[in-house]
């Protein structure tokens, strides 16, 4: 007997395997308690998007001079307009405010270079970012120099000053996190135990604490005709602090390399450092992106504490907008003014740290 084979035609899916239809049963109907959950969510979105949106963009009052100008039904974003420039220079001088701008455009610059795929070059600028960026910026602001002129740091304040913390403490941190978590696990008692007292002495305290000890307690170590700058003192803490949180970081990674890859780099002749650098950390920084960024936006958020000691971040200077007279009454604006800028740093870290895993395949 002959039997011919034949090819049954391709049918079409059923409607509810694929598409919008298929994802919304399986995600959001899948079950009773995920049916429940989900209307449940709806009937609240339902109960306070429409009354934020009237609020926040419907009856808001976008420009005017004080609160008198606002209407009291809505948002009074004029707060944030009127003090924008404020908020974002601190008491920088108007007229040299193109130094705090070029600094805003390198900083953009260099994350976008860093992070379009296809650019040239990522290696020297990666290099410039981490060894000269730092020093660039601080002589740009500070001046002092020929064709610039001094701006002293007490008129640092707002969303630049918040910025050059943040960028100074992560860049500062990471290598010195790295060291501390090589000199933990060292074979040489002595290193190992001054770098695990180093760590739980700086981890056992607040940050609020360090900054008071360098605001008060770090000039007495040098000597008086020696200017010690507050804004230098905050960010000597700050990076003393963060780097025992981020050596702990690093050590887990370095805990998490098998010992053959250990045993390797010594069966080939290379020395320690160059089997850290070539073979070990490589792999152990990879292993550590969620928690390294973790740490930073941690430390992101934590600038604003340096307002203990003087010093006007964007969260400080926008409670200080808040006594004047003439703006009397809009915390809430204020404050989700300021949460929203930080939320925008904080989820681009947060997003840039997964596309980096994802590059570098970590999940394999």
């Amino acid at each position: 007997m002959n039997h011919e084979l034949k090819m049954i035609p391709a049918r079409e899916p059923p409607v509810m395997a694929v598409g919008v239809l298929a994802w919304i049963r399986n995600n959001l109907f899948a079950s009773t308690l995920s049916t429940v959950a989900t209307l449940l969510i709806v009937y609240g979105l339902f109960l306070s998007i429409p009354p934020l949106v009237q609020w926040a963009l419907v009856d808001a009052t976008w420009f005017g001079v004080d609160s008198n100008a606002c209407n009291r039904e809505g948002a009074c974003w004029a707060f944030v307009t009127a003090r924008l420039d404020q908020f974002i220079y601190g008491f920088y001088p108007a007229e040299h405010q193109w130094r705090p701008n070029l600094f805003f455009a390198q900083l953009a610059v260099l994350v976008l270079w860093l992070s379009l795929k296809g650019t040239p070059g990522k290696q020297w600028v990666l290099g410039y970012s981490l060894l000269l960026m730092p020093f660039v910026s601080w002589f740009l602001l500070y001046g002092d120099l020929p064709g610039l002129e001094k701006v002293e740091t007490h008129q640092w304040g707002g969303l630049m000053l918040t910025l050059l913390l943040a960028l100074c403490g992560m860049i500062a941190s990471l290598p010195f996190g790295v060291l501390l978590a090589l000199g933990r696990r060292s074979n040489m008692p002595v290193i190992r135990s001054l770098c695990t007292a180093y760590i739980e002495l700086w981890r056992g305290v607040p940050l609020i604490t360090v900054l008071f000890m360098a605001s008060v307690m770090l000039p007495l170590f040098v000597p008086e005709e020696v200017v010690f700058d507050k804004l230098l003192r905050a960010l000597i803490g700050i990076i003393l602090f963060q780097s025992a949180y981020m050596a702990e970081v690093v050590r887990g990674g370095l805990q998490a390399i098998p010992k053959g890859q250990f045993e390797a780099f010594n069966s080939l002749g290379l020395s320690y450092w160059q089997g850290m650098i070539m073979i070990i950390l490589p792999q152990a920084m990879r292993l550590v992106i969620p928690g390294v960024v973790n740490t930073f936006i941690a430390l992101f958020k934590d600038t604003s504490l340096v307002l203990v000691i003087g010093l006007f971040d964007l969260l400080a200077i926008i409670q200080a907008g808040l006594n004047d007279p003439a703006w009397l009454g809009n915390s809430v604006e204020g404050y989700l003014f300021a949460g929203f800028v930080f939320w925008i740093f904080c989820y681009g870290m947060s997003k840039y740290s997964q596309r980096l895993e994802q590059q570098l395949h970590q999940g394999r």
